[in-house]
């Protein structure tokens, strides 16, 4: 998310990451029973999974985090059991980690707080989606192309916000936004845009363009009937604070911060399982960067 993508996206909302603190009252979980937090089987690798975050987790087997966990599983030598919630992964740190109902979160920015992160498996960006009949060959959200067009198709909470406001044209964009959730309010419940649907309402021309965290909509990108071109996002974001929002990351395995002897497990296997785990990121279509890009 996560995301976030995930984030977060996903769990982080791409580093935009709704934390558990910041979570309101209503939102609070009750704490699970001593039979379900029960200590983990040592030959299996508990798997945080969202039934609510395609293409990132599916339930159907086609989630391409769902497969890389098993993947970093057979790598340690166990066997993969993916704990299902149908909340959002935005959830699964305080609702299901935390409370030891699993023991991996898959796709966290590396650095998270909450969490000890892995080494990175990968690294890649935010991207501006348009059809490609409209040959808008921008690359920046900067570039006069951008600015020049009206309608945006973003998630909420993630960094596209910012952009819309710094290109002053968030308000013009609220309600087609708002009209995606069907005018469900934030303030009551989370409510995020899909990827897929972000991706169809370029391919069909309702917007202009998007501008999301690259795993939420490859998938969708490479699929589409209508041609589209997907390019890597340049430029960061600067709030109007001051505060620099970066348009790339370092994905990694979350674990909780008192598992140091699980992370060092899962940070040996990670060099083991790199092909496997590569190979399912370009299957995605997912855009990868070297390091420190």
């Amino acid at each position: 998310m996560t995301s976030t993508g995930p984030s977060a996206r996903r769990l982080l909302l791409a580093g935009l990451l709704l934390s558990a603190a910041a979570l309101p009252a209503w939102a609070q979980a009750p704490k699970p029973d001593a039979a379900a937090a029960a200590p983990a089987d040592p030959s299996v690798l508990r798997v945080c999974a969202s039934e609510a975050e395609a293409p990132f987790s599916q339930k159907d087997g086609k989630g391409f985090e769902n497969r890389m966990a098993e993947v970093l599983a057979g790598a340690m030598g166990r066997r993969a059991v993916l704990v299902w919630s149908a909340k959002p992964a935005i959830y699964q740190v305080r609702d299901q980690l935390d409370p030891k109902l699993c023991d991996v979160v898959m796709g966290v920015d590396t650095g998270d707080p909450r969490l000890l992160t892995s080494r990175p498996y990968y690294r890649t960006s935010y991207v501006l989606v348009t059809r490609a009949d409209r040959n808008i060959t921008a690359a920046d959200w900067q570039d006069p192309q951008v600015q020049a067009l009206g309608r945006f198709a973003i998630r909420f909470y993630s960094p596209g916000e910012t952009m819309l406001k710094r290109l002053g044209k968030y308000e013009d964009n609220a309600a087609y936004l708002f009209g995606l959730v069907n005018f469900r309010s934030p303030r009551n419940q989370y409510v995020q845009v899909p990827g897929d649907r972000i991706v169809s309402e370029v391919a069909g021309g309702e917007a202009d363009i998007a501008f999301a965290f690259a795993p939420e909509v490859a998938r969708y990108v490479k699929s589409s009937s209508v041609p589209l071109r997907m390019s890597l996002a340049g430029t960061s974001i600067t709030r109007f604070d001051g505060t620099e929002v970066p348009l790339h990351y370092d994905q990694s395995v979350g674990v909780r911060r008192d598992d140091a002897a699980l992370l060092a497990e899962i940070d040996k296997a990670l060099v083991k399982a790199r092909p496997q785990i590569e190979e399912i990121l370009v299957e995605e279509g997912i855009p990868l960067l070297k390091p420190n890009t």
